[in-house]
């Protein structure tokens, strides 16, 4: 009885949700028929090509086409509901990725494939993630330009990242580091009391209390997020809704770009499968890639853009030999979840209650309005509590959820094993949990985008190589000692954790003496996840290094006309969630396909600071 009841109460928050948002709809305003011919054509609606489709037609003389595979976001409910972000993964607005299996990493996730959920509607990823708003850090962005990404520094990047900010948290409205006009709603969710809880194990162990998008990153943090006024702030609600019915912006929904045209070393249009049928639409100035780490450079190497020995393999003629699909980057977490003696998280019953529906559905506030995510992390793992010159190897994320069930099981959709469900994510619920999450932020292993074939239909294969790198390895072991640290702090003692009575965390390595470096070596191995952020595959850098696609222009070597701007043009990962560096792409590639400077006015106030 109990799960029917719980799955007749999803079912009908669901529903109602859905009515009430689709009452407060506007009609369709996708393009129903295309012109032969545009100004510029980008493909991919996601966090960065809606970004740069809003930037080139806000000049009235020039015509743009944003061409997305997926729908429209309002076809799901789902997706303007913070709380339900993990709903809308293996939902019909999602690629639904899975890896190549691996033999280091993910060895307790069914066939050891990582599921990597992508955005496949308007707005891209951003219609999907945790809605963290994290830029990096700077010396992340100082060492793309020392490596050759000339104008990429953190003080070039920054006024793109305060362009787009309308930060709503009152203590930064005053900070020069954060944009108070700009279409990117940035709010400070606190939907329970762990969150002061965590910030203060962290100030325990010596680390200060920071704006994790300011002056200086190393720290403990509150959550920001891309929400407003209670509902998702995704790149389509931010940037392309808003200015959809500019006359000269057509936005194509559910248009498969199969190949990018290119004619004499110039990209010259794109093919492209709508509405059932083949057509071509050509570009009088450029074409954009903005498909993301995987997409992009799935359609350069179908397009004969590629290394070429894969390419020949494929039977794909060679147009330009190039690196793509090299470099992949992803974040990965280990999850550790901890018993709490208070009623602090959030719960089945509390999320799925009728108070909490109605509350949303009247005033969008309460529980449904924000994430569980509520704190960040960011450390060193020699014991260093201040900036040190360099960017951090771990970020630890603070979730103040208990195990969400469905059909009487913890709910999850990270394709773990259902034999090692119950040996780390509780869903008794007669207790509360919450979880660290531990992430490696500079992978030492890199992994590789290639094709299974050359129908433009059949995923790509992905092989990340997680923890192929010893070193990775023993920078997560050294982040299981520091979550051991917060966990043996007084505040967090007295609410009731104590790291050694989880002792199902123990049982898949039970082999292993518990605590030990061989013990969390096998924990990490089996319990891997992807923290959604795969980056540089289409990686920048100077015009004579070997390693890049694009050059710091985001122009594809070789061939004119054609740009990419998404995360496979990042040098490396940054250290933070990738979304805020997404929308900063977009904000900067608009202004160097116009060869304008929006930004002038927010770096002269940076200078007046002594900002940089």
């Amino acid at each position: 009885m109990a799960r029917i009841s719980t799955a007749v109460v999803v079912a009908a928050v669901a529903t109602v949700i859905y009515l009430y948002i689709r009452s407060n709809q506007k009609s369709d305003l996708s393009t129903v028929t295309l012109n032969k011919t545009y100004d510029y054509i980008i493909v991919g609606a996601g966090s960065t090509g809606s970004v740069v489709a809003n930037r080139l037609s806000e000049d009235r003389g020039s015509s743009v086409l944003l061409l997305e595979a997926g729908g429209e976001e309002e076809e799901n409910p789902l997706i303007s509901v913070p709380l339900a972000a993990l709903d809308t993964q293996k939902s019909e607005q999602d690629w639904m990725y899975f890896t190549e299996p691996q033999n280091n990493a993910c060895l307790g996730l069914n066939e050891n494939r990582s599921y990597w959920p992508r955005g496949h509607v308007l707005g891209g990823s951003s219609g999907l993630n945790w809605m963290v708003y994290m830029r990096g850090n700077r010396h992340d962005y100082d060492s793309w330009a020392n490596e050759g990404c000339e104008g990429w520094s953190y003080k070039d990047v920054l006024p793109y990242f305060i362009k787009s900010e309308n930060v709503e948290i009152s203590e930064f409205k005053t900070s020069n580091y954060h944009g108070k006009s700009g279409p990117l709603y940035v709010i400070g969710p606190t939907p329970t009391i762990l969150q002061e809880k965590y910030i203060k194990a962290g100030q325990h162990l010596g680390y200060n209390f920071v704006d994790c998008n300011g002056e200086d990153q190393i720290g403990f943090c509150r959550i920001q997020a891309t929400i407003h006024k209670g509902v998702r702030w995704s790149t389509y609600q931010a940037f392309l809704k808003p200015v959809m019915t500019r006359p000269n912006l057509h936005v194509a929904t559910r248009s498969f770009v199969t190949k990018v045209i290119i004619e004499n070393k110039k990209a010259v249009g794109v093919e492209l499968i709508r509405r059932n049928k083949k057509i071509r639409v050509y570009a009088r100035k450029e074409v954009i890639l903005s498909g993301g780490a995987i997409n992009t450079p799935q359609l350069l190497m179908l397009s004969g853009i590629g290394p070429k020995e894969h390419l020949k393999e494929m039977g794909i003629p060679v147009v330009a030999d190039l690196p793509v699909g090299n470099d992949l980057q992803d974040h990965i977490l280990i999850p550790v979840v901890q018993n709490i003696n208070v009623s602090a998280a959030l719960t089945d019953q509390k999320v799925l209650s009728v108070s909490t529906t109605l509350q949303y559905l009247l005033l969008k506030s309460g529980y449904l309005s924000s994430t569980a995510l509520e704190g960040m992390g960011f450390v060193y793992t020699d014991g260093s509590t201040k900036d040190t010159g360099r960017s951090p190897e771990i970020q630890i994320h603070f979730i103040s959820a208990h195990g969400l069930t469905e059909e009487g099981k913890a709910h999850s959709p990270f394709n773990y094993r259902d034999d090692l469900m119950d040996k780390i994510f509780s869903y008794d619920v007669a207790k509360e949990t919450m979880t660290f999450l531990p992430t490696l932020l500079h992978p030492k292993s890199k992994g590789t985008i290639r094709l299974k074939s050359r129908d433009p239909f059949d995923h790509p294969a992905i092989q990340p190589n997680y923890l192929q790198e010893p070193d990775d390895v023993k920078t997560l072991i050294s982040a299981m000692r520091i979550i051991e640290r917060l966990i043996s702090t007084p505040v967090l003692q007295e609410i009731g954790m104590d790291l050694d009575s989880k002792s199902t965390m123990s049982e898949v390595c039970k082999h292993h003496t518990f605590r030990s470096d061989a013990f969390w070596d096998c924990y990490i191995r089996h319990y891997t996840l992807t923290v959604y952020h795969p980056t540089s595959t289409c990686r920048m850098g100077a015009m004579d290094d070997p390693t890049a696609v694009v050059d710091p222009f985001l122009r594809v070597r070789g061939i004119s006309g054609l740009r990419v701007a998404d995360a496979s043009v990042m040098r490396n990962v940054p250290s933070a969630n990738t979304n805020a560096a997404c929308i900063m792409i977009g904000e900067k590639a608009a202004d160097l396909i116009r060869d304008k400077d929006t930004v002038g006015n927010i770096k002269r106030i940076l200078q007046k600071s002594k900002i940089s």
